[in-house]
């Protein structure tokens, strides 16, 4: 089973990295199984985004949820300390926690980052801060549970705040300096790192 599930890996980080990746576009929807979760739809639409700088590839894929409540009408709901608790680990997105994906190793907000494929989660904090969890446990559902156990590094993110509001959370990876910086952005805050191909 193990390495049934290391070939699937592979395969798929290959057809990740192998594709014409551009700009934003959504990902396509997992057919759903009788019992399972499945997509919120245009709610929450999955995105893949991409950057190649110095000849490496860095790819995310995550759910893009937005302010309105698909439950109560459209009603717009409070992020920060409401949606998203404070103190506790958010799966970054909607439904399965954020993937990266990069080709090769690199150096993400100090962090050495080897190649490979990851699971991104957030902890917010209440006075602001917040720190970008890596994790090398792929294809969970969100937080439930947490896989503590496989928590590869927790990265400090630079917090800014936004002028106008973001309505769907936001994801990026784009080409900065000398480097690249990854940002994602909900409501009227963005929270950045930024990376470097390791020398």
């Amino acid at each position: 089973m193990r390495k049934f599930t290391s070939s699937l890996l592979l395969a798929t980080v290959a057809l990740c990295v192998l594709s014409p990746l551009t700009a934003q576009t959504p990902a396509p929807k997992a057919a759903a199984k009788k019992g399972s979760a499945t997509s919120t739809g245009s709610w929450s639409p999955h995105m893949t985004t991409s950057a190649k700088i110095d000849d490496n590839r860095v790819i995310l894929v995550y759910g893009s949820p937005n302010l309105k409540d698909p439950k109560k009408d459209g009603a717009v709901r409070k992020v920060w300390g409401g949606l998203v608790p404070f103190g506790k680990i958010w799966r970054l997105g909607s439904d399965e926690a954020t993937l990266l994906i990069t080709q090769k190793d690199i150096v993400l907000g100090g962090t050495a980052l080897p190649a490979g494929a990851y699971s991104l989660y957030l902890q917010p904090e209440a006075d602001g801060s917040a720190k970008l969890v890596v994790n090398k446990a792929v294809g969970q559902w969100g937080v439930d549970p947490y896989p503590t156990a496989t928590e590869f590094a927790r990265i400090a993110l630079k917090k800014t705040d936004l002028s106008a509001s973001v309505e769907q959370f936001t994801m990026s990876v784009k080409k900065e300096g000398t480097g690249g910086m990854l940002r994602l952005a909900w409501e009227n805050i963005e929270y950045s790192a930024a990376y470097a191909l390791k020398k």
